[in-house]
């Protein structure tokens, strides 16, 4: 990748226009032409640095239910247990991470399902000690951005002002449900890449930015935009921060957090008698020295002492959920464990 592969990169993954020609309107603002960013583009895909271009929804705000949950598992059964896992189809993102919870998961369910119901269809899997279950209390913050331009970076500090959403109920109706199925494909790098799209779901294209729009401005779509390979890019210590915060700061503690434009994830979570922390923070770094001085940086301003990173070592599964597209789960342990 060069400068400006760097600067599109930048750009897309907060910000794509919803216009007939987006590729039109980013070349201009990179001065140059649309068939050097399509072929940019399609270039940093076969590299394997961009893994989609995309609508990006909002899990609850479309009645889904999710969970990240730790497990313990014997080493021995660890590769194991979690290619299993990975069969269910809400499990989007699974991890082993430097900790007694060896492997970390998230899962999401349907309206009209239960998770707990979901998670133990596990509990025929040989080899786990335990299971810890850590819902979302409070969002803070969700978004990832990886800071391409390394002469670009933030200040560690809490700079990032919140987007206003307006809080309007949402139960998607089935056209409701046939857009989002759509918005979610990987999208084409084309001169008009969202006709096909709109000719579909029976609109023109002003029509789908007008309602893709909407849903941006209720929440329901977090973005359209560029998701990329950590790894591939470089980033390849990625730190799940815990934080041990006392009950009457976790507003603020969580609040300050979600500010940083190094942190990409900010939620409450429940704790247990083996698990005190409360408020979980994502970093994405180029090393693990970075991260730790990074996250003494976060430290030293929202002065909370008691916290852990966990490193993820190993990556087990990253997709995205795939919305209203879901088939019933069931899993029998029938492979000899040696």
């Amino acid at each position: 990748m060069d400068e400006l592969d760097k600067e599109i990169l930048n750009e897309i993954q907060w910000t794509f226009p919803l216009t007939p020609k987006p590729f039109d309107d980013i070349a201009t603002k990179f001065a140059t032409t649309p068939e050097i960013i399509k072929s940019r583009l399609l270039n940093l895909k076969k590299i394997g640095v961009l893994r989609q271009l995309s609508a990006i929804f909002d899990t609850r705000r479309l009645g889904y239910k999710s969970s990240l949950v730790a497990m313990e598992i014997e080493p021995s059964q660890l590769e194991h247990v979690a290619n299993q896992i990975n069969r269910h189809p809400g499990v989007s993102h699974n991890y082993e991470r430097d900790h007694q919870f060896n492997l970390w998961f998230t899962l999401a369910v349907p309206p009209g399902s239960d998770l707990k119901t979901e998670v133990d269809k596990f509990s025929v899997l040989k080899g786990i000690k335990k299971v810890r279950m850590l819902p979302t209390i409070q969002l803070f913050k969700i978004g990832v951005k990886l800071d391409m331009v390394d002469e670009k970076k933030h200040d560690i500090a809490p700079s990032e002002e919140k987007k206003e959403i307006k809080n309007i109920k949402f139960v998607p109706s089935e056209e409701d449900k046939e857009f989002i199925r759509e918005l979610q494909k990987d999208m084409e790098i084309t001169d008009r890449p969202f006709l096909n799209s709109a000719k579909k779901l029976g609109l023109t294209e002003e029509q789908l930015f007008e309602k893709m729009k909407y849903y941006e401005s209720i929440g329901v779509m977090r973005r359209f935009a560029a998701i990329l390979r950590h790894r591939e890019v470089g980033f390849t210590a990625n730190g799940m921060i815990v934080w041990n915060v006392p009950n009457n700061k976790i507003l603020e503690v969580g609040t300050k957090l979600g500010a940083f434009p190094q942190v990409s994830h900010c939620y409450q979570r429940p704790t247990y008698p083996d698990w005190p922390y409360s408020v979980f923070s994502m970093i994405h770094c180029k090393s693990e020295d970075e991260a730790e001085e990074m996250a003494k940086t976060i430290q030293n301003q929202i002065h909370v002492d008691d916290y852990k990173i966990l490193f993820s070592t190993r990556e087990f599964k990253k997709t995205r959920v795939e919305y209203f597209v879901e088939s019933s789960f069931s899993l029998e342990e029938t492979i000899p464990i040696s």
